[in-house]
């Protein structure tokens, strides 16, 4: 099969579409036929030669951890599953590729109507904003700033946020201000002057706060949230260690995601997919998600 692989650790340009062995099914397993899936900004740290906890990395390794496709093998011992299925899912690493193998536990069914690129770009992204969310203890009656509100994490969180009973500020830069509009987040420019800005459309105000973004997201939020424990990030750790606020990861989890689905079924999340790419242009992918400036998520597809 065709896969992207990372035969050295680098920038984009290491980036290779090579033959690889097609996986089988083992135990427990069922392998699906890839139609999608997201790039992450772990992606980018893998290429780097960043190693997932509990992740084997040695070049040449199949980055991607999200993806969309059909069951097309069934592994021994493997249940709920058949070949034909449509569904979504994910893994630890080897998604960017024709084939990938996954435990059964970590699928849940694709809605007949959703896109191919939107469920293969919907575990990651999704699942770190629900779990960001839940850790901060995000609920009905909260105000909750958002630091890249308009990014792949960001326009989950201020939608799930939203159908929690939340207020939604989100930061983002002026030209995806009417899109968080849109999301139903009060935007807000992020940089300089940030703490105003926010305290001028939040005087009662903000009880919680997400950063998506870095970029001294975080030092912003110790002036504007009372209580540390409701701060949190998934981008800057260094900074959230020595300001001793919240560094958010957890275990990704099928029921966590077919919740998503659930969500996006009754017409309560929107999926913003920025590019889609095919895997030959995989190195193109890696240097837009890289900016740091994509509306959404960027996705491969075989």
């Amino acid at each position: 099969m065709k896969a992207v692989t990372v035969p050295e650790f680098g920038g984009p340009e290491v980036l290779r579409v090579t033959e690889v062995p097609t996986p089988a099914a083992g135990p427990g397993e069922v392998r699906v036929r890839v139609r999608a899936a997201g790039v992450q900004p772990v992606d980018l740290a893998v290429r780097e030669g960043f190693k997932p906890p509990g992740a084997t990395v040695e070049p040449p390794v199949v980055p991607g951890n999200e993806f969309a496709g059909v069951v097309d093998q069934l592994g021994p011992g493997s249940y709920g599953w058949e070949v034909g299925d449509e569904v979504l899912g994910f893994r630890l690493l080897h998604s960017h590729a024709e084939f990938v193998t996954v435990d059964t536990a970590h699928l849940v069914a694709k809605p007949a109507g959703m896109p191919w690129e939107q469920a293969g770009s919907l575990s990651a992204s999704g699942q770190t904003a629900h779990i960001g969310l839940s850790q901060l203890q995000v609920g009905k009656g909260d105000t909750v700033l958002v630091h890249g509100a308009s990014g792949g994490v960001g326009t989950v969180a201020v939608q799930l946020a939203r159908a929690w009973g939340a207020t939604v500020i989100g930061t983002a830069s002026e030209r995806n201000h009417d899109y968080l509009r849109e999301l139903g987040a009060i935007p807000v420019a992020y940089g300089e002057g940030l703490v105003g800005r926010v305290r001028a459309v939040a005087p009662q105000g903000v009880d919680a706060a997400l950063d998506a973004a870095g970029r001294g997201a975080l030092e912003a939020s110790v002036e504007l949230v009372a209580d540390k424990d409701r701060i949190g990030t998934i981008v800057d750790h260094a900074t959230a260690a020595r300001l001793g606020l919240r560094q958010l990861r957890a275990q990704r989890t099928a029921a966590r995601l077919a919740e998503l689905v659930e969500l996006w079924e009754a017409g309560g999340l929107r999926l913003e997919i920025a590019e889609v790419f095919p895997l030959e242009r995989a190195a193109d992918a890696h240097r837009m998600v890289g900016t740091g400036h994509v509306r959404g998520k960027v996705v491969l597809v075989p």
